[in-house]
């Protein structure tokens, strides 16, 4: 939901997520003089509750003194920026948020401009494609504050995989046992097949008499020795049941799909880059995508039976390429769908067109380093606002002379204005004077922060475009691994959804990548009582953001 108002002069533009709430703020600039930031009220309608939105920093004129990691109330010390977001919201609540433009003293903060606006956040399940981001940030302020240095497992009654999951976990679960024997059937594919929670869920709804049937990787020891072990313990390697993809040896059956049939007939796909994992249900970043199409569903239902006769490459790609062919051009509007392994790098290169091509805002993510094709996006792209939010500066490289050289690819994209990136980190000390220690959930390994695979292509306009999925925008997911991407255009609630979770992790990452420079025992830096708005004005990043978030 996206919703814009202007009081006297303060430009509010909104933007409603299931979890997130987006605001960009505006002023004139002749407005602006003696600005000392914006406070954030917040009604809930929904739950009947109200209070202004909190944030970690103060006016050294005001400070309360609080211990390390506290939060403070936007009312007293408000918000020094031009874009903030709630991400506290709830799925499917009504809220009215009221922004005050301040000005006056630290000591005696004076209203200049206030604004209401009212919106409506998504539920995850509305509409026809569903959407479930977990929360994908256990090295977080918030998860240390709830359960303080303790590992998930060792928090009483899985309130932390609870927080963790975000409500993906449950919406798989229900997924799954909503099934009735006799009359649906699920089809999965999945690269990882070993976690106990999620084959026991399969497990019970297979004892009920709904037929399901998978086929899991099984190409190289990993994950095959485990996924094998997990599939005879659990009872489900019956020979109508759980079929391997072996050939060839060298590649990865990388989906994580699952195909829902009611009365032999395709009706709904379960997608995304997830994999039924602990680790990629409740540590690095993921998300889930359900689409319910009948004919999407369908093409699932193809690529899946091909994938079950454990083909060699060559006729794979043939019957891919039928079931899933390249558009011309941009794509249809509605939902489209691309299937691995192709014959060439087509694909990509027309991922690549879209993203370069992209007139507003270009918004990736890379688990695996940016692959040239995308170096390419970054450094000739039209957009004039482009983010991209990293697990590593690299891929996994030894160190030395080409790994220097690639990084130096990527900090020379950085230098550019028009690019903003973020590289996946957290706060591993508590020298860090007014933030607290953080760690990780020890679930990954590998991939530790951002295991997301998707781009926005001009998401706040009306002609969004969302490519999601398993493929990480590389030659291999391209040309040789088993994956499924689906494009979504024109779906602005899809589009609105995606980019609140993007913000919200390229947010919590850009700061904890910003303390490299920060000198442990520096005291933070307070609120300012100088002209610090004058930066988001005039040919600056900054000023480029105010206007894109605030679509002004």
């Amino acid at each position: 939901m996206r919703v814009t108002k202007t009081t006297n002069g303060l430009k509010i533009h909104a933007v409603a997520g299931t979890y997130v709430v987006m605001l960009g703020f505006d002023l004139p600039e002749a407005d602006c003089n003696g600005l000392l930031g914006f406070s954030i009220h917040r009604t809930d309608h929904t739950e009947n509750e109200a209070g202004f939105l909190q944030a970690m920093k103060v006016f050294t004129e005001t400070d309360p003194g609080f211990p390390a990691g506290s939060l403070y109330s936007t009312k007293d010390q408000p918000i020094q920026s031009f874009q903030w977001a709630d991400y506290s919201a709830k799925p499917g609540h009504n809220y009215t948020y009221t922004i005050t433009s301040n000005k006056g003293t630290p000591e005696n903060l004076t209203p200049h401009a206030v604004t209401k606006i009212n919106v409506t956040t998504e539920s995850p399940a509305s509409g026809n494609q569903d959407v479930y981001f977990n929360r994908g940030i256990a090295g977080s302020q918030a998860y240390v504050r709830r359960f303080g240095d303790k590992a998930p497992d060792k928090v009483p009654n899985d309130k932390a995989f609870e927080w963790l999951s975000r409500g993906l976990n449950e919406a798989l679960e229900a997924y799954i046992r909503s099934c009735v024997p006799g009359t649906d059937a699920l089809r999965i594919a999945a690269y990882e097949f070993s976690y106990d929670g999620f084959l026991d869920v399969v497990k019970e709804v297979l004892d009920t008499g709904v037929d399901i049937r998978i086929v899991y990787d099984a190409r190289k020891d990993v994950p095959k020795i485990k996924n094998l072990a997990a599939v005879q313990a659990k009872g489900l390697d019956g020979a109508n049941v759980s079929f391997q993809r072996t050939q060839p040896k060298s590649y990865i059956s990388h989906n994580k799909f699952i195909v829902k049939l009611h009365n032999g007939q395709p009706q709904s796909v379960w997608t995304g880059g997830t994999n039924f994992s602990e680790g990629g249900i409740y540590g690095h970043s993921n998300v889930a995508h359900v689409v319910e199409e009948a004919a999407i569903a369908q093409k699932y239902r193809d690529y899946w039976n091909e994938l079950a006769q454990d083909p060699p490459s060559s006729p794979l790609k043939d019957s891919v390429e039928t079931i899933s062919p390249l558009p011309a051009g941009k794509p249809p509007a509605g939902t489209t769908v691309l299937f691995s392994p192709r014959k060439n790098l087509d694909a990509l290169n027309w991922y690549a067109d879209l993203a370069i091509n992209a007139i507003d805002g270009l918004f990736m993510t890379f688990a695996f380093g940016m692959n040239d094709i995308f170096k390419n996006v970054y450094q000739n792209g039209v957009a004039p606002f482009r983010l991209a939010l990293m697990e590593k500066k690299t891929r996994s490289m030894k160190a030395g002379p080409v790994k220097d050289a690639e990084e130096q690819k990527i900090q020379n994209l950085r230098n550019m204005s028009e690019n903003v990136f973020a590289i996946g980190d957290f706060i591993r000390t508590n020298a860090i004077d007014g933030w607290l220690k953080e760690r990780l959930t020890g679930l990954n390994t590998h991939v530790r922060f951002i295991h997301n695979k998707f781009m926005l292509i001009d998401p706040l306009t009306d002609d969004p475009i969302v490519v999601a999925g398993s493929a990480n925008f590389s030659d291999a997911s391209t040309r040789r691994n088993d994956e499924n991407m689906v494009v979504t255009r024109g779906n602005t609630r899809v589009a609105d959804i995606y980019l609140g979770e993007f913000m919200r992790l390229y947010s919590h990452h850009a700061f904890r990548e910003s303390l490299q420079w920060r000198k442990p025992g520096d005291p933070p830096k307070p609120l300012r009582t100088d002209d610090w708005w004058t930066d988001y004005f005039g040919n600056t990043p900054r000023s480029t953001r105010r206007k894109y978030f605030a679509r002004s």
